[in-house]
């Protein structure tokens, strides 16, 4: 693990002192998840050069750099990545970069409002893009450091931002809505592994994940036959596969579950770690929400 990263780094370092940063007068701007690509593209739009490392259905927890991925870091003039922990295998090279600016979006949250979590080494919950009023801040966040890296478009970037944010408020009053419909002992949330967590907090339901927090734990006999007992004591109608995520476990869930005498459906796929195709709706953050809320209260009502 050690050497890879230190293979990795000494790439990045070599090729960044070799390349020009900026492309056809733009500043080269990476970023880690699908999420953070939409948010960025967003706010820089036409003035930036945009690569994003992670597509559709790439798990973070996992995800291992690729020779194309050391060229993209090297060039880049501007990195963003969520941080607490959830590129795991990136957070140490970008950690000791020195002439590339890497900026954790996650720094834009009180860290006194995050969902503790024993499993990563930040001790939080780095799932932060189910909670809207995060994905706001950190609208304005990225807003203020592209600012400053391109003065010259910071009003640009400031009317991008700010049109986002009353897209974001407006999908937050949107979802709440729709949740409103679902009578309160029904918002039970059983998936893959733990990503809903502040998903859960904010509108209301109960999250309970098979794999736990982090998708690089594997569930086990035992954990399949606690959570087969609990929706059957809860009478969960239906449980969620991820896009992200291998649907072997969940199926075996629901086999467990079944083969006790209580009928539970597989209510669909929901994106947990990743975006849809690009060029899709679910392509989309704001998509991708709705999306997830729509399958869900079809699924549990």
């Amino acid at each position: 693990m050690k050497k890879t990263i230190l293979t990795l780094l000494t790439a990045i370092v070599i090729l960044s002192c070799k390349n020009e940063k900026q492309t056809n007068g733009k500043l080269n701007v990476v970023t880690t998840t699908s999420m953070i690509t939409d948010l960025v593209k967003n706010i820089g739009g036409e003035h930036i050069n945009l690569q994003g490392l992670m597509g559709s259905g790439v798990d973070p927890h996992l995800y291992k750099a690729s020779e194309g991925d050391v060229t993209k870091l090297s060039n880049a003039d501007i990195i963003f990545y969520n941080g607490l922990h959830l590129e795991g295998k990136l957070v140490e090279v970008f950690e000791k970069m020195k002439n590339i600016k890497t900026i954790a979006i996650s720094d834009a949250i009180d860290k006194n409002t995050l969902i503790g979590s024993e499993y990563f080494a930040s001790n939080y919950d780095p799932h932060i893009w189910f909670n809207v009023d995060y994905w706001i801040q950190a609208t304005t966040f990225i807003t203020q450091k592209l600012s400053e890296a391109i003065p010259e478009h910071k009003d640009a970037f400031q009317t991008n931002g700010a049109n986002y944010i009353k897209q974001l408020e407006s999908l937050k009053t949107k979802l709440t809505a729709k949740i409103e419909t679902l009578p309160k002992e029904q918002r039970i949330l059983v998936t893959a592994h733990d990503a809903f967590n502040y998903f859960g907090k904010s509108f209301g339901f109960e999250v309970v994940g098979l794999q736990g927090i982090s998708t690089a734990t594997e569930a086990g006999v035992q954990d399949v036959q606690k959570l087969s007992s609990f929706i059957i004591d809860k009478k969960v109608k239906s449980i969620f596969i991820e896009s992200s995520v291998p649907k072997r476990t969940i199926e075996a869930l629901q086999a467990a579950v079944n083969s006790k005498g209580h009928h539970v459906t597989i209510g669909g796929s929901l994106y947990s770690d990743a975006l849809g195709n690009s060029g899709t709706v679910e392509g989309t953050y704001i998509g991708m929400f709705e999306y997830n809320v729509n399958t869900i209260i079809n699924a549990l009502k």
